[in-house]
């Protein structure tokens, strides 16, 4: 499981250790040590998760957040807050901020792994390395394979994405606009016709197997994976 990890931590050594933590895991960093270097940095790209210290100079960690879910661009995306406070009260001013999760400091590399994959698995399940099946239908995304009943179906890396994603966003309808964000990404420019394009071959490639009818349009509103 890997993904872009911002960072907003303004005390160097103790950015610098979580950054090389999330290396190690795997992952890419982007870094900030104040709200305003983070928002510009989310303003540049949409990170898959952000982690954000409490204690920041100027405006504080929970106010990034706050403003991070009052932005319909930014509203989901995954946020863990880091922090020395440990009272009951301040975790639950932290989650009510709007965290998915709330880690005390001092805390070991392995539990803020463990914390990072738990949110990625709940709130952002499209990149993580878990194998995902749906009747016989198999998605590995480490390995890059899809399997129907136990047969490959070769398919690009777009139509593979495209996939996958339906796959851990079962029965929700996706605009196109909603496609091009999370497939492409929010700042990559691509027309909207193509995403029919690339639907058009992913059921091309499931056609083989019968699991072309799970990639279904819904008219004036766009895509849904469902059971036939």
């Amino acid at each position: 499981m890997s993904g872009t990890i911002l960072v907003v931590e303004d005390e160097p050594a103790i950015q610098e250790l979580i950054v090389m933590t999330l290396k190690r895991a795997g992952h890419e960093t982007l870094r900030a040590g104040s709200v305003e270097e983070a928002s510009k940095l989310i303003d540049h790209a949409l990170p898959d998760l952000a982690l954000i210290d409490w204690m920041l100079p100027g405006a504080s960690g929970v106010e990034l957040t706050r403003r991070l879910r009052g932005n319909p661009r930014t509203q989901s995306m995954p946020i863990i807050m880091l922090t020395a406070r440990s009272d009951e009260d301040d975790k639950l001013l932290g989650l009510d901020s709007g965290a998915d999760d709330y880690i005390t400091k001092p805390f070991s590399p392995k539990e803020l792994n463990a914390r990072i994959k738990a949110v990625l698995r709940r709130r952002a399940p499209e990149i993580t390395d878990d194998i995902v099946e749906t009747n016989g239908l198999m998605v590995d995304p480490a390995t890059h394979r899809v399997t129907g009943d136990g047969v490959t179906i070769e398919m690009g890396p777009t139509e593979f994405r495209l996939l996958h994603f339906f796959m851990t966003h079962r029965e929700r309808v996706h605009s196109r606009t909603q496609l091009l964000d999370q497939v492409w990404g929010d700042h990559v420019f691509v027309e909207d016709r193509t995403i029919d394009v690339h639907i058009r071959r992913l059921r091309q490639a499931l056609e083989a197997s019968g699991y072309d009818a799970y990639i279904q349009t819904v008219r004036g509103a766009g895509y849904r994976f469902s059971k036939p």
